[in-house]
């Protein structure tokens, strides 16, 4: 499948974003490149993925986070038929802890 997303202007982006080194970096690089509500709502749909894969109900979400229902079935969709980035990096924080 060819990613629609992919060229060369966001290749150098997301190149771009891993060279941040720390969570105070990536608030510098975020901050200059997005407004605060598109942090906050990504920041609020990487949050959803966390409590979808933790097996938390639609409801619960909701009303825990406020956020709507067709955002959460938008980020489970990513969840179950999506390119597995969520799944990706929420193992790899998981694993983190555990290291911890």
């Amino acid at each position: 499948m060819k990613n629609k997303l992919r060229d060369e202007q966001t290749d150098r982006l997301f190149a771009g974003m891993l060279t941040l080194k720390n969570i105070d970096e990536c608030y510098a690089f975020f901050t200059d490149l997005c407004t605060i509500s598109e942090v906050k709502s990504m920041a609020q749909r990487f949050h959803v993925a966390s409590m979808l894969k933790e097996g938390v109900k639609y409801s619960e979400i909701c009303e825990r986070t406020g956020v709507s229902s067709a955002t959460i079935s938008r980020v489970s969709r990513c969840l179950e038929y999506g390119m597995d980035g969520y799944n990706l990096v929420l193992d790899r924080l998981e694993k983190m802890d555990e290291d911890k």
